[in-house]
């Protein structure tokens, strides 16, 4: 494609960002002399992000995506240029990107712009993170580092490098895997939850499901079953016994009886979003694309984000709706007249009467929740009509939807934190009220109880036959405890996470 590129210009043949102007200004006709500094010029004009900067992981998974994007073939992009990609992507420098200034219509313009603008040494302002350690250098010397000089572009290859929809699609790729992730840990929390409340696994039998077959409920109440069985706290009632309850309902409020309905959708949500990420992931995303067998060019549209805008906007919505989720099973576990019976807010010690347990956990996680679903509200249907002389007159919001996908998460998986907290807690107080031990692995399923060793693990507490987690008020600070385990959760790696692998999401 690269030489089909290159007849086209010799030929003077009219091609959009190649022998003519960009945007709006497609009208302007560039001449062969021009062409050139037309591409290298793309990084002056786009020099103006704003805000912050995105995470290391995002801009390294968007660099391997513009990657993987030029590979196609259909970009008039030199191998060359993918190489030094990978140059700085082995050597772990990642420039740095701000986190505002794309409205994911022409593609991610000015972050893809300070991306590649470090990566040719086009952009000498941009800097470079090197390695773990934070160290930041400017590019030219980075590119000196690795034994690379800055580089002359081809016509086409800088429009090629900035007009695509990479970034948005490294934040969504990294954030469906931190989604997957937390919903995992969800159930684990209501896993928690179940047994804390005595709730019967009847739920989940494969009978109710099969009669109403959507995948992701079917998926969400195997994983329920898998995740209670065993349990001496939850009721087993998978023979069809409805066992007496005394003053309490026969059957388990909707909030316990009902999750598989209410968490199929989000599986199967997320599924959807995976597949239509990966595609994104794996596609050909930028404009004009040349077919390098016939070297025609082809004027159109990949570049435009509305599968990753939607997606991130989905995520959200899905988030407040697993997060609300939680925080009602916290408040059936807080109330006596509830909780089957647990201390009110979790006690742990209730012969000292100053104690008020986990209320303040409890009002911690409310504040939480109304932030998540706020922030589900779409953003991809508030796109601005006059972009760029009225050119991009629609555009898909896609980076910013992606990025607002990325606070939440961060919201999220403190409340999951606290959710898992408030969990570690009300097990402790069944198990003693049922075996007369607070260390609730005696209790617990099998595939709970390596949650909550991990926890315990986490925190930094030995599981004791003696003690809840919390018995006086004063004897930790609930704070440090939240950021020990959403700490934990953020680590891809960890001990949380692992001990969950066997769920089957």
């Amino acid at each position: 494609s690269c030489r089909a590129v290159r007849e086209a210009v010799v030929a003077d043949n009219a091609i959009y960002g190649v022998t003519t102007g960009f945007g709006g200004l497609a009208n302007v006709r560039v001449s062969r002399e021009e062409a050139r500094g037309l591409q290298e010029g793309l990084f002056k004009f786009m020099n103006a992000g704003a805000g912050g900067f995105l995470p290391r992981d995002d801009v390294r998974a968007a660099m391997l995506f513009r990657c993987n994007s030029h590979l196609h073939g259909a970009s008039g992009v030199r191998f060359e240029i993918i190489e030094r990609v990978v140059a700085f992507l082995n050597a772990g420098a990642v420039p740095r990107v701000r986190e505002f200034g794309s409205i994911g219509a022409s593609g991610d313009l000015a972050p893809l712009a300070q991306i590649m603008g470090a990566v040719t040494g086009l952009a000498p302002h941009v800097d470079v993170e090197v390695g773990d350690d934070g160290e930041v250098a400017g590019c030219l010397e980075v590119l000196k580092q690795l034994g690379l000089e800055p580089l002359a572009l081809e016509p086409k290859e800088g429009l090629a490098m900035v007009n695509g929809t990479s970034v948005m699609t490294g934040i969504a790729a990294n954030c469906l895997h931190d989604f997957r992730r937390l919903l995992r840990l969800a159930l684990g929390a209501h896993a928690l939850f179940f047994q804390a409340l005595r709730g019967t696994n009847q739920s989940f039998h494969p009978f109710i499901h099969q009669h109403k077959p959507h995948p992701g409920q079917r998926r969400v109440a195997e994983a329920m079953l898998g995740l209670l069985r065993g349990s001496h706290l939850s009721r087993d009632e998978l023979g069809g016994e409805h066992a007496d309850r005394g003053q309490q309902p026969i059957q388990d409020r909707y909030s316990l009886r009902c999750l598989a309905q209410y968490l199929g959708p989000v599986v199967d949500w997320m599924e959807s979003a995976w597949a239509q990420v990966e595609t994104e992931m794996n596609c050909a995303n930028d404009n004009p694309l040349i077919d390098p067998e016939s070297g025609q060019s082809f004027h159109g549209g990949n570049f435009f984000g509305m599968y990753v805008a939607v997606a991130m906007d989905q995520l959200r919505y899905f988030l407040g709706l697993v997060v609300k989720h939680l925080d009602v099973q916290i408040a059936l576990l807080m109330a006596p007249e509830f909780s089957n019976g647990l201390a009110p807010s979790l006690i742990g010690n209730t012969a000292r009467r100053t104690n008020m347990g986990l209320k303040g956990l409890q009002i911690t996680g409310n504040s939480l929740t109304p932030l998540l679903t706020f922030l589900g509200a779409s953003v991809a249907d508030r796109f601005p009509t006059h972009a760029e002389q009225f050119n991009q007159n629609i555009n898909s919001q896609g980076f910013n939807s992606a990025n607002l996908a990325r606070q939440a998460l961060v919201i999220a998986r403190h409340h999951v934190a606290i959710s898992l907290l408030a969990g570690l807690q009300a097990v402790d107080l069944r198990c003693h009220a049922l075996l007369g031990t607070y260390d609730a692995a005696d209790g617990l399923s099998k595939g709970t109880a390596a949650l909550y060793r991990a926890l315990k693990s986490v925190l930094g507490r030995a599981p004791s036959r003696d003690r809840p987690y919390v018995w006086d008020d004063h004897d930790q600070v609930l704070e440090e405890d939240i950021e020990r385990v959403a700490r934990a959760i953020a680590d891809d790696g960890g001990r949380l996470i692992a001990s969950l692998e066997d769920v089957g999401l």
